[in-house]
């Protein structure tokens, strides 16, 4: 939502779009801020957040660094169940 915004967007109207609690929404919201992924600014009781494109851009390279194309002749070898009875239900 706030990468569609283009802004910022108050904590309320960001709580009123997820189905869990307001305590789950602000914990939420203070990890992507300690990590740096989102901006508050705090106004009176509420507060408004804003993506940190310039970090979430960082953050999503690293990520695609540490993936490696796969070569052409490489193959993964499975140790699960090879049948549907193995599975768990």
């Amino acid at each position: 939502m706030l990468a569609r915004s283009g802004g910022e967007l108050p904590s309320g109207y960001l709580a009123k779009r997820f189905g869990h609690s307001w305590p789950t929404t602000t914990r939420h919201l203070r990890v992507l801020e300690q990590a740096g992924l989102i901006i508050a600014r705090r106004a009176g009781r509420t507060c408004h957040y804003r993506l940190n494109r310039e970090r979430l851009d960082e953050t999503l390279r690293g990520w695609l660094d540490k993936i490696e194309a796969p070569e052409p002749t490489q193959r993964w070898s499975s140790t699960g169940s090879k049948h549907t009875k193995g599975l768990r239900k």
